[in-house]
Order: C-alpha cells, then structure tokens, then sequence
C-alpha cells in the first residue's frame, strides 16, 4: 500500500534581508547592560528626615524610576547584539486547518502545525570565516491530516503535516566561496530545503500538491521532504550573475521517513543508495531586471530502492497475495519549471502579478505518477494599503501511471466495484494572504479536488467524490514582530 505522501513547509531562507536598517543604539560590541541601581544614591546616603527631604526622596525616586524604564533594554535590543554577533535566532510557528464540507469518504475537519525553532551561526562574526553559515533547526509537528480522516486521497491539503514528532529539521554548513560564485552546502538535510524543486511562490499555497514541492517527486524518488532529514549536499555554481548550475546527492534510507526516527540518528546503516537531483536555471531579481523571472530545467537519478506500485517478488499482485512489495531500484525523471512576473505598476514597488508553472514527467522505473502540470498566478499588492498581501490561484494534474491503476482496479474488482478508475488527480487553490502585522500572516483558502486519487483506499468499490475544502493558514514569525535586521552591515 502506498503511503500517504507528506512533506514540506519550508522556513523562509534565513540569510533573506528583510530591508530593516539596524538600530546604532542596538549595534553595540558589547552586550547591552542591563543592570541599574533602584534607588537614589542620594536617598541611601542622606540622614535628613522631614517634610523637605520626604519631598526630595520621593522626587528622585521617581527621576530614578523613569532612568531605569530607560536602562532596561527591550527584547530587540538583546536581539539585534546577538544578530550582530552573528547568532540569528528563528521561530516560527505555522497552523492549518482543514474541512471537507463536500465529498470525500466522509466530511470531517483537521488541524496540523509546526513549530520551528533554529539558529543560524556566522562564521564570519564569530570566528573570522568568511561566507559561512552554520544552520540548526528543529521542528515539532503535531496534529492531524484531513486527506487521511476523512478525504482518503494520497495527496495532503495540509502542507504542514508529516513527521509528526520532534525532529532535527537540519544541521548543515553553507560555505560561499569566490566571490558568492559557489556555494557548497553539506550536512544533515531534507533534499527540498530550499535546494531543489521549491519557490517562494509555491507555499503562498496551502494545498500539499503545491507547496512546498510539486508533489510528484515525493511519489516518484526517494526525495527527502522537510523535515525529515538525512546526509546530504549540494553545490550551486553562478556561470553568470543571471544563469546557475545546481547538482546534488542525498542519502537514501527507508528509516528517515520512519513514524518514530527523530532525524538524530547520525548513522548510515539502512542506507541503500543516493538520490541525484540537477538543474540549469536562469534568473533574475528586482536589482537587474523590470519583470524578474526564473527559467529551470533539470531532473533526477534516483539509485536508491523503492518498491513496485503493483507487484510482489513472485510477479504477482501484492495487493491481493498480502506479501511485500517487490523491491527495485533505479528510476528517474525531468523537469520544467518558470515563474515570471507579467506586469508591475510602479517600478518603485515590487507589487505585480506573477504567473509560474511545472511540468515533470518520469522517464525510467515502475513508479507511481506519470508526470503532473500546474499553472498558477500571485498577485502581489492586492488593494490600497495592502502592498504585502497576495491572491493567488493554482490547479495542478497529477497523472497516475498504469501500474497505480492495475493495483487499484485489481483489488477494487475483487470487491465486486466499477472497472473506472480515473487517471488524473486535479487540484485546484485559491487563496489569499493577508499580511496583518510584521510578524502574523493569515491566508484563508478554497481548494477543490477532482477525482481524488484511491492509492491508500484501494478495496473501495466506487471513486471517491470530488471534494471542496475550506482552510485556513497562519504564521508568526517571532523575529519579524521585533523589526529586527537578520543581516546587519
């Protein structure tokens, strides 16, 4: 049977400047002091008692009291030293909530969120090296999934969920070199973590088919999402200031994904091979370019092993014997990806409407998808005032392959049920984020299902109703609420 497919959320990239001048008061070399004397000097010392030095007490007192509200720095004062010193702190708390009040198996609700809590280590700042970073994050999921209550698809509405536990998210040394022409990133990752097959654009998104990876490397490799980590790295060569080369190689292990593995475990003992993830990307940003835009092609070699989506070891249908799954290895696919921004009001905002879209196909192995498509748009800017909200809209195809079918037409024959089985899984999203203060987004939505897919219910003798689902998205970035600068000069 196959699992239900979870993944992502990803932090946003944590050396991103977010365009805040830091304090000078805050940019000191030296922690700030915070101690102070609560009273008077002139109060202790004085053996004047009466009416005039009552008064006089009672004034410096209160010239005291306002010193020390003045003396005792904010939490942003304490925050922005240890930024300056090259200690970024992040936490982040993400939520989301589900419900199916159409179609599905049955109509239900559900709520999963994350806490992520990191830091991330200047070298620079703290030991002289330059252009390195040092990445620690841990994540505690919890929750529910409404795909797996109540929906009984294969694809998640809610991206938060999966690896329901506490777990070391990632633990890596991103190193810069030549002038920020190569980046080396090595260490204890998920392979999307900002590395391969993501966008910001796609975790506007609720749904998991979007965000924070087209879902379908997820089913067609051994791609690790976030957070369940595993050894990895990659490299990223700038060919020209506007045109990279990226490639990769992540470890392979059936543990990672485990209900119970907590990512600590450092050992490659299940280990059964590497995946190899490549692209060749073009791109641009509001620095160098009116319309900024991003062009990828790529694809992956996956040599780990996975199993047949059909049959057992003996050739025959596992999902009727009850025996495992045969075991291969070997398979692999090619990509399409752009995102471009067609039209922007003012050159002086970076307001604008951006289309983008995805086109995977596999090219080698018995695997679960055919290819998936998705087309989209973001509007950044949405009303008067609301520079940092966003509408946006996405539907994607995922296209199952004809071994996906023949397992579930066989069992569903078994029970006496209908010989059509769709091949293509639609989802579609509308949403929109509202940016309420610095630190708090909410992003309400409406996702709509068309022929959920029947992977993880293949005995059921009818399709699954298509499914309408409102949700509702939020997150508080702590660091944010303070105004801080997370890459001071």
């Amino acid at each position: 049977m196959q699992a239900f497919e979870v993944s992502a959320a990803i932090p946003p990239a944590p050396d991103v400047n977010f365009g805040v001048t830091p304090d000078p008061e805050y940019d000191d070399g030296v922690p700030p002091d915070i101690e102070a004397d609560p009273l008077p000097a002139g109060a202790r010392a004085s053996p004047v008692f009466g009416n005039k030095a009552s008064l006089l007490s009672r004034r410096q007192n209160k010239e005291q009291e306002e010193a020390d509200k003045e003396v005792i720095p904010s939490p942003k004062k304490h925050l922005q030293w240890l930024i300056n010193a090259g200690v970024t702190p992040q936490l982040t708390y993400t939520a989301e909530s589900a419900a199916n009040p159409v179609g599905g198996i049955r109509h239900g609700s559900a709520y999963s969120a994350q806490l992520m809590m990191g830091l991330d280590l200047d070298t620079d700042r703290l030991v002289g090296l330059k252009g390195g970073t040092i990445r620690f994050y841990v994540t505690n999921r919890h929750g529910q999934n409404l795909a797996n209550t109540a929906i009984g698809n294969n694809t998640s509405v809610q991206e938060i969920w999966g690896t329901q536990n506490t777990h070391l998210a990632e633990f890596t040394w991103n190193q810069k070199l030549f002038n920020n022409r190569l980046e080396l990133v090595a260490g204890r990752m998920s392979g999307n973590a900002g590395a391969f097959f993501s966008s910001s654009i796609y975790c506007n998104f609720q749904s998991n088919s979007a965000c924070g990876n087209p879902t379908m490397i997820f089913k067609d490799s051994n791609f690790t999402y976030w957070p369940a980590s595993a050894w990895g790295g990659y490299f990223k060569a700038w060919i020209t200031p506007k045109i990279y080369f990226e490639g990769g190689a992540f470890e392979v292990n059936p543990y990672r994904k485990r209900a119970n593995d907590d990512g600590f475990t450092f050992s490659i003992k299940h280990a059964t091979g590497a995946m190899a993830p490549f692209e060749l990307a073009y791109t641009t940003n509001f620095s160098n370019d009116k319309l900024p835009r991003t062009y990828r092609i790529g694809g992956w070699y996956d040599g780990g092993d996975y199993t047949d989506p059909v049959l057992d070891a003996n050739r025959k249908y596992a999902v009727m014997t009850g025996d495992p799954y045969a075991t291969l290895n070997g398979r692999g696919g090619i990509f399409f990806r752009f995102d471009q921004m067609i039209w922007r009001p003012n050159m002086n905002s970076e307001r604008g409407l951006t289309v983008f879209g995805v086109a995977m196909k596999n090219v080698a192995g018995r695997v679960a998808e055919d290819h998936f498509l998705e087309i989209g748009f973001v509007q950044t800017g949405t009303f008067k005032g609301r520079d940092k909200d966003v509408l946006g809209f996405m539907i994607n195809d995922q296209r199952m392959s004809k071994w996906t079918i023949d397992n579930i037409l066989v069992a569903r024959t078994s029970a006496g049920g209908s010989r059509h089985v769709p091949r293509d899984e639609i989802m579609m999203e509308l949403t929109y984020g509202a940016q309420i203060s610095r630190a708090f987004r909410v992003s309400p939505n409406l996702q709509y299902i068309i022929n959920p897919d029947q992977i993880a219910e293949p005995f059921r003798t009818k399709n699954i109703k298509n499914t309408f689902i409102v949700g509702l998205k939020f997150t508080l970035d702590v660091l944010s609420h303070f105004n801080i600068a997370r890459n001071p000069n």
